[in-house]
């Protein structure tokens, strides 16, 4: 490992506050986040991007209820709350996350026929992010995950990174997820794919000890 990139995965309002998909604990991440970007040479973050009619939205689909099992595209799909809609606070990243360490941003979900969990592509995998692309031309050789949901957004990316590196890490602590068997279950799966999960301390001593310097000095 010598080019390694953090990616912050959807720290934005909409699954931070009341009115739209909060995560539990999601607030909670601001300041462990904040203090990994600058241990890292390349940080890149991802926002949600929802046209208002998005298909996963409960409130297209005729007397669904948030949180139901429907379909979307011949496929199951989770209906969620309205949220992250492009353009509106709920889409913002959350107040006092450092967005000055970001070098690049990257936004999904654009796309109201298909969910986008991963940071890589839709869950169709029908339409690039564009992530890998960027990521290949900074020369990023491992992968960090930090961020929203651990159990969705989270998953599906270091599945999707798996086609890029081997190297990919899920910072537990730096993360939270929607609901605890979902999580055991996301957990689970990240260990049988041999997805590395690490703590924050974990984090630290494995960059200081590999020699790596972040692209800002650490605070």
């Amino acid at each position: 490992m010598k080019n390694p990139a953090l990616l912050v995965v959807d720290i934005q309002n909409g699954f931070v506050e009341e009115s739209e998909l909060p995560v539990p604990g999601g607030g909670e991440l601001i300041e462990p986040i904040n203090k990994l970007m600058p241990l890292f040479p390349v940080v890149v973050a991802t926002q949600d991007w929802h046209p208002p009619d998005h298909g996963s939205f409960y409130t297209r689909h005729r007397g669904a209820k948030p949180y139901e099992m429907g379909e979307l595209g011949g496929e199951p799909q989770v209906l969620w709350p309205v949220h992250c809609v492009a353009g509106t606070r709920g889409a913002d990243f959350v107040e006092g996350l450092k967005v000055e360490y970001l070098q690049a941003v990257i936004r999904k979900g654009m796309d109201p026929e298909v969910d986008s969990y991963s940071t890589f592509y839709d869950n169709f995998h029908r339409n690039p992010s564009g992530l890998r692309g960027y990521l290949r031309e900074r020369g990023v050789d491992a992968i960090f995950l930090a961020g929203l949901a651990f159990d969705y957004c989270v998953l599906y990316s270091a599945r999707d990174a798996l086609e890029f590196t081997s190297e990919i890490y899920v910072i537990e602590d730096a993360c939270r997820a929607v609901s605890p068997d979902t999580a055991a279950a996301a957990r689970e799966e990240m260990i049988s794919k041999n997805i590395n999960l690490l703590k924050i301390g974990d984090v630290v001593n494995l960059l200081t000890n590999s020699g790596i310097s972040g692209a800002f000095p650490r605070e």
